[in-house]
């Protein structure tokens, strides 16, 4: 349960300070962790007779052996090089300091378990109540869920970085669901608004980014007071992070209670968008119009249909782009500088970048 490193740090830290010689090994023998080199890799064979004995420690062949339990079942065994009654007080502080990490490790492990059921939704409502209590996990408390996603260094612990932003233990719950994806659950402050809420999400992109990761993605679900409604706000996060990509790929922070027109069409099923857009486009498809054009429509678009601003900004003249404009109408019979006609092409972009990105992940 607890990672071989952090037991061999454990360890060598144990002997910097105390200039004594410290080994872990499994109940099945295999040393694990040790400060003597001629240990490591070894199987020790005593560890079989010493674990059947009662006693919870013993002398062998110049080692201090000590059990560490894990429900009254012995979990490793520690050995401290020595006879003497000082090496027996430091092997007894050494063993009492793993059983205190395997107890929190395993509480750790544990809830780590536990807020993943809630966020799959593989918890009965009763059993959500239950184990949360055992867990002294508190229920009505505010949350939001944040969903990080990036292409995961196998050299950094991403987890343990997260982790370190947020060390408050027992109100806040970072964990892994994927590969590329963690999931923070974010205890929130009575008086925490939309920025403060934000402002977390920034705060762990600028600290993800400055470890040297590319292509984070950070998605806001929304606030719930329950602690079973915290699914909910995975899934809005997860909802987010997608639309996110789709509509806004520039965007690395996306909240999902600012998704505007994406998250309506996100939600739009593929026959009733294939529709809209041949009833905007006459049977064309968005491929057919060129790069010029696109790029003409979206600086239009982004200057509120300000024909001078944007001629300004493409370096054309303003009869170039009247040009353009006018060459868009006689293909749709949309004029762009109608507001009404502009806001039918500008959603026919999104339900088209929308069903691209829909066919680009449909798996034959």
């Amino acid at each position: 349960m607890i990672s071989n490193q952090i037991l061999q740090n454990t360890i060598d830290g144990l002997k910097n300070i105390t200039r004594r010689e410290f080994s872990i090994i499994e109940r099945e023998g295999k040393v694990v962790a040790t400060t003597e080199e001629h240990m490591l890799n070894t199987t020790i064979d005593s560890v079989e007779f010493f674990i059947n004995s009662p006693a919870e420690n013993q002398l062998i062949q110049g080692y201090q052996y000590f059990k560490v339990f894990d429900n009254n079942s012995t979990e490793y065994i520690v050995l401290t090089k020595g006879e003497d009654e000082e090496t027996y007080r430091i092997g007894k502080i050494t063993a009492f300091q793993i059983q205190n990490l395997l107890v929190a490790y395993k509480e750790r492990y544990d809830r780590d378990n536990f807020i993943k059921n809630l966020l799959l939704d593989n918890l009965l409502l009763v059993d959500i109540y239950s184990r949360a209590k055992k867990l002294h996990i508190e229920n009505n408390v505010r949350r939001v869920v944040y969903l990080i996603e990036t292409e995961i260094d196998k050299e950094l612990n991403v987890v343990e970085i997260v982790r370190n932003i947020f060390p408050l233990k027992g109100k806040d719950f970072v964990t892994a669901v994927d590969e590329k994806s963690i999931i923070l659950v974010k205890e929130l402050k009575k008086k925490d608004e939309r920025t403060e809420i934000e402002d977390i999400a920034k705060s762990i992109y600028d600290t993800l980014t400055a470890e040297a990761m590319s292509n984070v993605y950070v998605a806001i679900g929304t606030v719930v007071q329950d602690l079973k409604n915290v699914s909910a706000s995975y899934k809005e996060a997860k909802m987010a992070l997608e639309v996110g990509k789709i509509f806004e790929e520039s965007k690395r922070v996306v909240n999902y209670e600012q998704l505007g027109i994406g998250r309506l069409i996100y939600q739009l099923p593929a026959t009733l968008c294939r529709m809209f857009i041949n009833e905007v486009l006459h049977g064309l498809s968005i491929d057919q119009f060129d790069e010029e054009t696109l790029i003409t429509v979206n600086k239009f678009f982004e200057n509120n249909l300000n024909v001078s601003e944007t001629s300004r900004q493409l370096y054309i003249h303003r009869n170039t782009l009247v040009y353009r404009l006018d060459k868009l109408q006689k293909m749709t019979g949309l004029d762009l500088r109608n507001f009404d006609d502009a806001i039918i092409f500008k959603i026919m972009l999104m339900v088209s970048k929308y069903m691209s990105h829909k066919d680009s992940n449909f798996v034959y």
